[in-house]
């Protein structure tokens, strides 16, 4: 799963070296973060947050193939 988010990530920004995504494991669930850089942010949450919820529901639905639980947090630089 967080080669997938990479992978959604990578083809959206303009500096691949900045996307990071770490992994979080909370019981059952698994909580993926993902960190651009500041000027990517727009292109990775989308007009509204459009582009955020989609790589979301893509993420919830390839966790479900697999019985799982995922969730996706966009970390805001610093």
């Amino acid at each position: 799963m967080k080669e997938l988010v990479e992978y959604i990530a990578l083809s959206l920004v303009d500096d691949p070296s900045q996307v990071v995504v770490t992994t979080n494991r909370e019981g059952g669930r698994q909580s993926l973060e993902l960190h651009v850089a500041k000027d990517d942010m727009g292109r990775v949450i989308g007009k509204g947050g459009r582009v955020a919820n989609a790589m979301r529901i893509l993420l919830r639905v390839a966790a479900a193939r697999e019985g799982k639980q995922a969730s996706l947090d966009v970390v805001e630089p610093r």
